[in-house]
């Protein structure tokens, strides 16, 4: 498949030949085997042609935003003519991103749906008009598909699912349909195929929005490693005990972590996202210098925690309009001049948004506030539900029979408390509402950002035309009050609003009444305070910073060399350092003889003897040649294990001179005969009353697994479980032995099928310093040093080292070969593939120091 830039798809589909000279840039040729790139046809005029135009083109750095549905509004012609007329929605926050991001610095493609059925007969001029003349690339979908795709998976499974709501009954709906979820992932696909028509992958980033398409990371990352990827979501994230509920929650994870970096509204989706990421992937988190980055794979993938804002442009072009002004003076006639005082709630008609709490609170108002009937009145104005079904329905019944209790209740004639909207208004008319109303409601009992009491601050701004309207001098203090749910993505940006907990009614009531009463200045105070926050994290700050940031992310793509493994959803990319190869018995060899003061540091498990070996005790041969390196005065070996003290003791006792490190370098000791040496102070070891029990009931329900009672830690192994069982088993244990041991002087670390707790501070790299600090010591700062490991727990011995090469404990220029075991992200620059190949690497080693070994 050819994918071609957007001005070059666009002459092709005028007709004209498409003229490369334009773009000033040569467009690749995108294979479906990830990272294979050809160059289109070399026709050398068309090669000549682009040189020549190059140099007076201007490049623009260009994104593709991919979203469910394109920022269009379509309407069909009259019946005399047939086609269809296009407008931008002006709603639409990808096409305010847009405006945000300045036309001059980026160019924008939009890939998406279109809310309109389009016949195919109609597909290909439609696709023609919408990428003239707006740069949009509709994804058309057959009905079914679509209706099993978005009302179906989206808003029937994962909708729910991310607001925290179960499907604990059939009555309810939502459970898991295995065609819902293909197709799902068949519309992902789609997407794919219609971001490739039209991506540069070298060079173009791609933004996708929200939980519609999670699993489209992984079908673009497939057909190209590198691809400049970010994925924002606009819903919540929910607690690792809902989301495990769903039974694709592997696949949907791993493909939003094919993204370079993933966006959240607030700190508790994040945070939610990685705990479902530590739990259920195993995958571990840092944060550095204020970014959060998740080891993948090699990959780092940035998480960015960014709450979008409004479009102040067009928000302030909306309150000039003269109609909005004489909707303004409508309300003031139909309210103010009553003497009334308009609350405002402007919320979709769903079942998280809150509306029947909503209310039940205002019901209670009245009821505790006597003296607020007749004066106060709540405007609910319920936008057409976006999806369809049972529990659609039932609010809207309910909301209906509330409305009309409260207001035969408590109405009289010329006084209703409560007016409901249920058809849509047009955005004029609505901010003219925000204008008017003393205090806007938000209350839904779960929702993503929700912009509402943005847009509500900026409108109380007002400006003088709206004054005059209102009967204000320019002077006079602007002020807003908001009362907003704890449960939605804006509540904790806004800190003088005054936040609730939706359901419970009284306090509502209880706020709403706070707000009325509350004095003048303290409104003014709160309002000010919101304003200088809204105006200054607009949507045109939150798109240029999310850009800013993947841009940073995506820097190191080229220095790396990228595989792609895994089948279907499982597809992840291993991202390895350019430098990482495999050692040469040749290269070592040769720095091994021309060195003279050589550091050898060897793992035991998985790098001298095989992981799946049963008898784990070592072989005559490797005995034989750790005693050939040993023997060798300029060489210095140490063994560094997990294993306990005692055993390696018993398994080495034939090594007269060689050094061993147990418990990931607790113990030590230089030689047979020297006595036993700690790394760290004596721990205090009563954490072990804390954490064995745990263990033992992790024990108990995974068959297999054992407990090794160490002297200074406890390891859960589950090398003789079921794999799949086990591991889930460990990510539960690891998650349950942080959380009781929080306040413990101690690390809970996860390994080669194990589950580790050990004291603060102990690990495999103390041994390297230990080594090389008592080597220099000694006058003998060492011109070789090789290290092998073969899992993280080795890290720590390549980082030191790694390290060291720089400092004083290291000869200058000395051969450093830091060595894992197999080809994986690792700080080791060289790898082996097994441990036959590490076995004959010192084999070759130590036959060198045999020949120059006196007899």
């Amino acid at each position: 498949m050819v994918s071609k830039s957007y001005s070059n798809l666009l002459e092709l589909t005028s007709g004209e030949a498409p003229s490369f000279g334009r773009i000033g840039r040569r467009i690749p040729r995108i294979m479906t085997v990830a990272s294979l790139i050809s160059d289109v046809d070399d026709d050398p005029s068309e090669s000549a042609c682009s040189e020549d135009m190059s140099s007076s083109s201007v490049q623009r750095d260009r994104i593709i935003i991919v979203a469910n549905q394109l920022p269009i509004r379509a309407q069909r012609k009259s019946d005399t003519s047939k086609g269809w007329i296009f407008n931008w929605d002006e709603n639409s926050l990808l096409l305010q991103l847009k405006d945000g991001l300045g036309d001059d610095e980026i160019e924008v493609i939009y890939v998406g749906c279109l809310k309109e059925e389009i016949h195919p007969n109609e597909q290909d001029e439609v696709s023609q008009i919408l990428l003239e003349t707006f740069k949009c690339v509709p994804t058309f979908l057959p009905p079914d598909l679509f209706s099993r795709y978005y009302h179906g998976f989206c808003k029937q499974q994962l909708w729910p699912l991310f607001h925290y709501m179960l499907p604990l009954s059939p009555d309810l709906g939502g459970r898991f349909n295995r065609s819902l979820w293909q197709a799902y992932v068949s519309v992902n696909k789609i997407f794919a195929d219609r971001i490739m028509e039209v991506i540069n992958p070298e060079d173009d980033f791609v933004w996708i929005h929200d939980y519609h398409l999670m699993v489209l990371p992984t079908f673009l990352r497939k057909r190209f490693n590198r691809v400049k990827l970010g994925f924002f979501l606009h819903s919540p994230f929910p607690s690792s005990e809902i989301y495990k509920t769903l039974p694709v929650r592997e696949e949907i994870l791993r493909a939003i972590l094919n993204s370079d970096l993933i966006g959240f509204h607030t700190f508790d989706y994040a945070r939610h996202f990685l705990s479902c990421c530590s739990r259920m992937l195993g995958l571990t988190y840092e944060s550095k210098r204020g970014y959060i980055g998740l080891e993948y794979y090699g990959r780092t993938v940035s998480i960015k925690i960014l709450p979008v804002g409004i479009h102040m442009g067009q928000l302030q072009s909306v309150l000039s309009l003269p109609e909005t002004e004489a909707k303004v003076a409508e309300l003031m006639k139909q309210f103010c001049d009553r003497g009334r005082i308009m609350l405002l709630g402007v919320d979709d008609m769903d079942i998280f948004k809150g509306i029947s709490l909503k209310l039940l609170a205002m019901e209670q108002l009245l009821v505790q506030h006597p003296e607020w009937q007749g004066k106060v009145v709540l405007v609910q104005i319920a936008n057409p539900a976006r999806g369809r079904g049972k529990d659609v329905k039932e609010v809207q019944a309910e909301t209906s029979s509330t409305v009309k209790r409260i207001n035969e209740t408590f109405g009289n004639p010329g006084y209703k408390p409560v007016v409901l909207i249920d058809e849509p208004l047009k955005f004029y008319e609505r901010i003219a509402y925000y204008v008017v109303a003393e205090c806007c409601l938000v209350t839904a009992v779960r929702d993503g950002m929700n912009l509402i009491p943005y847009e509500y601050i900026i409108s109380r701004q007002r400006n003088a035309k709206l004054d005059k309207v209102l009967e204000l001098e320019p002077s006079n203090p602007k002020k807003s009050m908001l009362v907003v749910s704890e449960f939605i993505g804006c509540s904790p940006s806004l800190s003088g609003a005054i936040r609730v907990n939706p359901w419970n009614i009284d306090a509502v009531a209880d706020a709403m009444d706070c707000a009325l009463e509350m004095a003048e200045p303290e409104k003014q105070l709160r309002h000010e305070k919101h304003y200088r926050y809204v105006s200054t994290h607009d949507v045109g700050y939150w798109a240029r910073s999310f850009l800013q940031d993947l841009e940073r992310t995506c820097r190191g793509h080229l220095r790396q060399r990228c595989w792609g493994i895994g089948f279907g959803l499982s597809f992840r990319v291993v991202a390895l350092d350019s430098n990482f190869r495999k050692l040469s018995m040749e290269h070592i060899v040769s720095a091994y003889k021309r060195t003279t003061t050589r550091a050898i540091l060897l793992d035991y498990d998985g790098t001298l003897m095989p992981q799946a070996s049963i008898d784990k005790s070592p072989t005559s041969k490797s005995i034989d040649i750790l005693n050939n390196l040993c023997r060798d005065k300029n060489n210095m070996v140490f063994i560094v294990s997990a294993k306990s003290r005692k055993i390696l003791a018993e398994w080495l006792s034939p090594c007269e001179k060689l050094g061993i490190a147990a418990e990931h370098g607790y113990f030590l000791r230089l030689k047979r005969d020297a006595e036993w040496e700690t790394c760290a102070p004596v721990a205090d070891s009563s954490w072990k009353q804390i954490a064995e029990p745990v263990m033992k009931l992790y024990t108990e329900t995974t068959d297999g697994s054992t407990i090794e009672d160490k002297e200074t830690a406890l390891v859960w192994s589950y090398e003789d479980a079921d794999p799949d069982f086990g591991s889930c088993q460990a990510k539960e244990l690891l998650d349950h032995l942080e959380s009781v041991l929080a306040n413990e002087p101690v690390n809970v670390k996860s390994g080669q099928n194990v589950v580790e707790v050990k004291p603060q501070g102990v690990n495999k790299g103390l041994v390297a310093k230990r080594l090389l600090s008592t080597m220099q010591e000694r006058g003998m700062s060492p011109d070789f040093v090789l290290c092998i490991g073969d899992d993280r727990s080795d890290e720590d011995m390549f980082e030191v080292i790694t390290s060291s090469i720089a400092g004083p404990s290291i000869a200058p220029r000395a051969e450093v070969f830091a060595c894992t075991v197999g080809r994986k992200p690792s700080k080791a620059k060289y790898y082996l593939d097994d441990t036959g190949e590490i076995v004959r690497l010192l084999q070759g080693l130590a036959s060198v120091s045999e020949q120059t070994v006196p007899l």
